[in-house]
């Protein structure tokens, strides 16, 4: 039974992964750092502070795993780059001493999204924010120290069971339960979190080195977003409201589609738009 190792593995990609591959037959260790694990049988859990080269290469020497899938992060404060950026790093040079194909997941906003095309896997990173500069930088800190490594940039990941935190936050606004604007300028390409986590294990047998977008089909606003989650909860979303980015005091990636054509060509995995997964999931 071949063995991997999951880091993140409390988050909530990391566990719909740790699901897709125990039902695949994979052994699986995956490590947690401030959330408690729920035991899972066939998973083997190891408390790991990413920031730690040491702790990071003792524990993949340990496990010798054939595969990591890096998805630990975090996302802001003050150790988001020690985290986020210098984290991936140690995992990654890790995993290039014991010879591990190793996915590590980036982001979309490592983009300034000041186009009206969508990006490529060739374009170059220009982010805005503290998260997107730590996972540019984590980008090339991976194709340092691991080049066979293949570098996922996705976007907004969201699921039903249990909902993920962006989807509960909309209906949240759409039912007064939270004040605030959706964005009606500000685009993404929502990927749910069941297709994300077969495409990144897919890609586990696959020989691609490099950067791959895998994001959903459907480029949407945050607005548009929320009103399709919305209706599919059979919630109106009439009183949601609608905002503009462009005004918020805070610089923000406005427009960050992925191209997706090179993913779809390559894997079998359907990358699915939101409307595509409400529809079906009706």
């Amino acid at each position: 039974m071949t063995r991997g190792l999951i880091t993140g593995g409390t988050g909530y990609l990391g566990q719909v992964l740790i699901r897709q591959a125990r039902a695949r037959g994979y052994a699986v260790v995956a490590t947690n750092y401030t959330q408690p694990p729920v035991p899972v049988p066939g998973v083997t859990w190891a408390v790991l502070d990413v920031r730690d080269p040491h702790a990071v290469r003792s524990l993949v020497e340990a496990v010798q795993p054939a595969w990591v899938i890096h998805t630990a992060f975090l996302q802001n404060g003050p150790e988001v780059m020690a985290i986020t950026g210098e984290g991936a790093g140690h995992v990654a040079a890790a995993a290039a001493a014991v010879n591990a194909r190793l996915i590590h997941l980036s982001s979309d906003v490592i983009f300034d999204g000041e186009r009206d095309t969508p990006y490529t896997e060739e374009d170059p990173p220009d982010p805005v924010t503290d998260y997107g500069r730590a996972k540019a930088y984590a980008e090339a800190l991976v194709a340092a120290a691991h080049p066979a490594a293949t570098i996922v940039r996705t976007s907004l990941i969201y699921g039903f069971d249990p909902i993920d935190k962006i989807s509960r936050f909309v209906l949240d606004v759409a039912e007064g339960r939270a004040a605030a604007a959706l964005f009606t300028d500000e685009y993404r390409c929502p990927i749910f979190v069941e297709d994300l986590a077969a495409a990144l294990l897919e890609l586990l047998a696959l020989p691609y080195q490099g950067v791959l977008h895998i994001a959903g089909a459907t480029c949407v606003s945050r607005y548009d977003m929320g009103c399709l989650i919305a209706q599919a909860w059979q919630i109106d979303p009439a009183d949601i409201p609608a905002g503009l980015s462009a005004a918020s005091p805070i610089r923000r990636p406005r427009n960050c589609r992925l191209a997706i054509t090179r993913a779809q060509a390559l894997l079998q995995t359907r990358l699915r738009g939101i409307d595509e997964v409400l529809r079906d999931r009706s």
